[in-house]
């Protein structure tokens, strides 16, 4: 029996073409806070910018590289192709209103698993989903361009698409201690037991799907949380065992992180809580300066002078 269990996402890390269009989308039609600006550490000529609650709590954090120029991706096979945000129940209604009104094409209410979603697609085309969904425990950015009563109250869900469901599943439910909840057509379910948010994940079978292409508009990796390194090392070590092709333990400075692939190709990462986004700045300045960690600090000249230059929002301006 594993003892692998996260308890949902940590983060979902996407590919953007041009980074203040991503910053703008997501600060001012989303309502997420940049809750850091750094840089892509294997690539450090790209930013990565971070967006989440008021703190950036685990589950509620999409990241984005944003590659200028970046060709259109294709959502497939062997890709997360949407990322889900929980909204309050009485809010579905405001944001549908909220994202015609900024110029996004929002899709009618559907129902899924008896709850109703609204779907769109962010500049780039990655698609997102908004839940409304009950049990939401985190609290949304309380000073943003939102109101805070109709904030998102980080992830729902992502869901995967695979041409094969066995295989993925397996991996879902023997090794990462997941639980079937439901199905619904070629649409699958699984859940964390007692997860927080961020705790299902829908697995959509298509044997036919071409095999998705990473770029713009799509997901780079889904991350899953690990409390702490010691429980992290201790997974990593059953994923050995089990004969999963894992990286070893690399710091990424908010959290350290391990990588895999499931067997249908999509990229997960466990990361941990600790140490958080404020182990570089207080956590009212969160994402208003370039970060860099320790080891490219003596290339800041360097990486500056290659980045695109960024307009941050105003921390003090308009609700919609």
């Amino acid at each position: 029996m594993t003892s692998i269990q996260p308890s949902g996402l940590h983060h979902v890390t996407a590919v953007a073409a041009d980074p203040q269009r991503n910053l703008d989308f997501y600060h001012h039609v989303l309502g997420l806070r940049l809750i850091k600006q750094t840089v892509n550490f294997d690539a450090p000529d790209v930013y990565h910018l971070y967006y989440g609650n008021q703190e950036g709590e685990p589950g509620t954090v999409l990241t984005f590289f944003p590659f200028p120029g970046a060709p259109a991706g294709r959502r497939g096979a062997g890709q997360a192709t949407t990322v889900s945000f929980s909204v309050p129940p009485e809010s579905l209604g405001w944001w549908r209103d909220h994202l015609t009104r900024s110029g996004v094409d929002a899709d009618p209410v559907t129902t899924r698993f008896e709850e109703e979603a609204v779907a769109f697609h962010d500049p780039d085309g990655l698609a997102l989903e908004l839940v409304a969904h009950e049990h939401a425990p985190h609290e949304p950015w309380q000073d943003g361009p939102v109101p805070a009563e109709h904030g998102l109250r980080g992830f729902h869900s992502v869901t995967l698409t695979e041409q094969d469901l066995d295989a993925t599943g397996s991996l879902l439910l023997d090794t990462l201690g997941f639980a079937t909840d439901r199905q619904d057509g070629d649409r699958v379910r699984f859940e964390v037991a007692d997860g927080g948010p961020g705790r299902f994940v829908d697995v959509v079978a298509d044997p036919r799907a071409p095999s998705g292409l990473v770029a713009a508009g799509t997901v780079h990796h889904i991350a899953w949380r690990a409390p702490d390194d010691e429980t992290q090392a201790r997974w990593r070590g059953e994923l050995v065992e089990a004969g999963i092709g894992v990286t070893d333990i690399l710091d990424r400075q908010y959290f350290h992180s391990i990588y895999f692939r499931e067997p249908g190709g999509v990229l997960f990462e466990v990361a941990t809580d600790p140490p958080g986004f404020t182990i570089d700045e207080p956590l009212l300045e969160l994402g208003r300066k370039l970060r860099l960690p320790p080891w490219l600090e003596p290339r800041r000249d360097q990486i500056e002078r290659h980045l695109p230059s960024l307009e941050l929002p105003d921390y003090d301006g308009n609700r919609v």
